[in-house]
């Protein structure tokens, strides 16, 4: 069983085959973290401010549904925690995720996909509501990296 679990919450797909390409570098397993209630289109205009994922961001508690969570946590020490940039964060839907699950002895790694924003303000939103746990530092994607930078970062070379 790999010691290394890449999960991710893709919206459009570009973070899907960021972790895709991920647990393939380090021999990892991939779970996708699944909305109960699939996003739409409608659902990720950012320029409405009705729409669900600005409703969803702009409030903080929001903790959308998710479809399962991950059943063999004990098997992995190194879990990737994947997902688009909304707002300069993560999604809420990471939230809902990370408390779904006790992390307690495990590593955890973020990494986003973003056209622009850095990681750095979602890896802080991270820590600071999840100070119990370990975390490692985390890195934007960009979709050039090589299969060598990727263990490197995760420390696996």
């Amino acid at each position: 069983m790999s010691k290394v679990l890449v999960t991710y919450f893709s919206a459009s797909g570009v973070t899907r085959n960021v972790a895709q390409n991920i647990a393939n570098s380090v021999e990892g397993e991939l779970f996708e973290i699944k909305a109960k209630q699939p996003y739409t289109s409608q659902d990720l205009d950012w320029t409405n401010k009705q729409s669900r994922s600005s409703i969803e961001m702009d409030n903080k508690s929001s903790r959308p549904e998710i479809e399962s969570t991950v059943s063999n946590l004990d098997n992995y020490q190194i879990i990737l925690i994947g997902f688009p940039v909304w707002w300069y964060t993560a999604p809420t839907i990471i939230n809902t995720f990370i408390e779904s699950l006790d992390f307690t002895g495990k590593t955890l790694i973020p990494f986003c996909t973003s056209g622009g924003t850095g990681i750095s303000g979602c890896e802080k939103d991270l820590r600071n509501a999840y100070p119990q746990y370990v975390w490692k530092e985390g890195k934007r994607f960009t979709g050039n990296e090589s299969k060598e930078d990727i263990k490197n970062w995760i420390g696996l070379d």
